[in-house]
């Protein structure tokens, strides 16, 4: 298995926006979830990765956001 090799996240409100998609999904459902996020603009492919394939998440703690 490849380990996975992430980009910073330079684009702080895409993050939030990424961020409050996650927790719409914990707190409603995924179907909320992808709507929220479609509504502000994500990529499809983020939307699928963040949402049903949480072990490829990354971890706050190894995310620096550059402004």
């Amino acid at each position: 298995m490849a380990l996975l090799q992430y980009l910073p996240r330079v684009d702080l409100a895409r993050s939030e926006i990424v961020d409050r998609g996650i927790e719409v999904q914990a707190s409603f459902s995924t179907l909320c979830a992808v709507e929220y996020m479609k509504s502000h603009n994500i990529a499809p492919h983020i939307i699928r990765r963040v949402l049903l394939q949480p072990a490829q998440r990354r971890s706050a703690a190894r995310v620096m956001h550059k402004n």
